[in-house]
């Protein structure tokens, strides 16, 4: 199998794919602590809408109330440390936030932060705005979740996959996240754990075909022995 290399999301990417499909976050203006978590089903996102920066924005003006969005992007499989990532984003609203509004809050950008195992990034509004979604952001809880409740077994062949091979010392493994370049498995040790990478051998461009790299990753794993050799 031709390897591709281990492309993974840029910074904009991730943050968007957060935005798209947290289910909560917390909302601080005002002075006030406001846990949002719909549930009529629409993502926490849903009627916050960014705009970008005016001209020269600094401080906020009169009239202007400073806000802080904080969301979380947990693993949807039951792996160690489950939190993912946190973005926080930054801007002022024309008026107090109302949690119970249908109407849609318009939110002024200031800035995004994404961190995560990796470190602290900043990314632009230009960034996010020309950015696309990931296929499978919205997807991805039920292609994992089904990777490990119904096809449990492939994970052991994955393994043969990876470079280097994992050591004796782990404890299990378990999908940890999947987006359009590839599939990354988490690797638990009795005291640590580490992530690792299976990158698509071409991105996804569409979730329907998701299923075509899959089975790509298992045929190639099918000609290795478990020592990473050709059969």
């Amino acid at each position: 199998m031709h390897r591709s290399p281990a492309q993974v999301p840029t910074a904009a990417e991730r943050v968007r794919s957060i935005l798209a499909t947290a289910d909560s976050m917390t909302v601080v203006s005002d002075g006030r602590h406001t846990e949002v978590h719909r549930l009529d089903g629409t993502l926490a996102m849903s009627h916050v809408h960014l705009h970008a920066p005016a001209e020269g924005a600094g401080a906020p003006s009169a009239g202007r109330i400073p806000v802080r969005l904080d969301l979380t992007d947990v693993a949807p499989t039951p792996v160690r440390d489950r939190l993912r990532a946190r973005v926080t984003l930054t801007g002022v609203l024309a008026a107090p936030y109302e949690p119970e509004s249908t109407d849609s809050t318009c939110m002024e950008f200031g800035q995004a932060v994404l961190e995560d195992a990796t470190g602290r990034t900043f990314v632009a509004f230009e960034e996010l705005e020309a950015t696309e979604l990931d296929p499978l952001a919205t997807s991805e809880a039920d292609l994992l979740t089904h990777l490990v409740d119904t096809h449990g077994e492939l994970v052991p062949l994955f393994m043969r996959l990876l470079r280097p091979l994992p050591d004796s010392g782990v404890q299990r493994a378990l999908p940890v996240g999947m987006d359009r370049y590839g599939l990354t498995l988490r690797l638990e040790y009795p005291h640590t754990h580490r992530d690792a990478r299976l990158p698509f051998r071409t991105p996804v461009h569409h979730s329907a075909h998701v299923g075509s790299r899959i089975q790509a990753l298992v045929a190639a794993a099918r000609r290795l022995s478990p020592t990473g050799h050709p059969l």
